[in-house]
């Protein structure tokens, strides 16, 4: 079974590759974020490395997180998971840039958020659905706050709705809105940080991310387990969920 990741250096050793290859849905499954989270274990301990740029394979960035890893039997294994890729990208020694084209939502998109700069196509479509399934999306309840304010954090997770990579950018959601992400991101690379001390980049990253970063473990814990102990205890998150899997519409009885 070849794997979800396709993963090699570039710049002289210096930038990490991580591309997505499931297309067109590359979901942000167990298999995708034990293959993320090998791939930086095997690398961030590398002096010479200056940053990482994740992108992916085909139209679209993700679809999101596999819906069947949430049901209940599972959900516990997959949050632990995903949310401590979440943190191993935004605690990363160095700047993690990422290129989003076309869709990027729920579970992919909170990937994204943990990273240092985000490269939006204009057309990407970028959200966090999981309301719309019944339940709520922890860790970009987390990182969308910082990122775009509380009113627009709120807006994005209360309804569920996609913004474009325009929308984005002027939220503060996306850094640059670029028809080529990719490229871009690999020019911000070669003029700001192919130049300077690998050593000293790192002091850097580590003063200006570990507050974040502090605050951030100390988050997802309180939003896994509101998720696991009473979100997963209603009616309407489980069915929510079974309807998807099933494509049937939802019975909600608002409990």
């Amino acid at each position: 079974m070849s794997s979800p990741l396709k993963v090699w250096l570039d710049r002289e050793g210096q930038l990490l590759r991580l591309r997505l290859a499931q297309p067109k849905a590359n979901i942000v499954d167990a298999a995708m974020i034990a293959a993320l989270s090998e791939a930086l274990d095997g690398h961030l301990d590398d002096g010479s490395l200056k940053a990482i740029l994740l992108d992916a394979e085909g139209s679209h960035f993700s679809f999101g997180a596999s819906v069947e890893e949430h049901m209940p039997d599972q959900c516990a294994d997959m949050l632990a998971a995903l949310h401590a890729l979440v943190l191993k990208l935004a605690g990363a020694p160095v700047p993690v840039l990422v290129a989003v084209k076309g869709q990027c939502l729920g579970g992919g998109l909170e990937v994204v958020l943990a990273c240092s700069r985000i490269y939006a196509a204009p057309n990407a479509a970028m959200g966090q659905p999981e309301i719309k399934l019944a339940v709520f999306a922890p860790a970009a309840s987390c990182l969308l706050p910082g990122r775009v304010g509380q009113a627009n954090a709120e807006d994005l997770l209360y309804t569920g709705r996609s913004v474009s990579g325009e929308e984005a950018g002027a939220m503060g959601l996306a850094d640059e809105v670029t028809e080529d992400p990719e490229a871009a991101a690999l020019a911000y690379f070669d003029k700001y940080l192919a130049g300077v001390s690998a050593s000293t980049l790192r002091h850097a990253v580590e003063a200006a991310r570990s507050p974040l970063v502090k605050q951030l473990e100390q988050d997802l814990a309180r939003v896994e387990r509101q998720y696991l102990d009473r979100l997963m205890s209603t009616h309407d998150a489980v069915e929510g969920l079974e309807a998807f899997v099933e494509k049937r519409q939802p019975k909600w009885e608002h409990r």
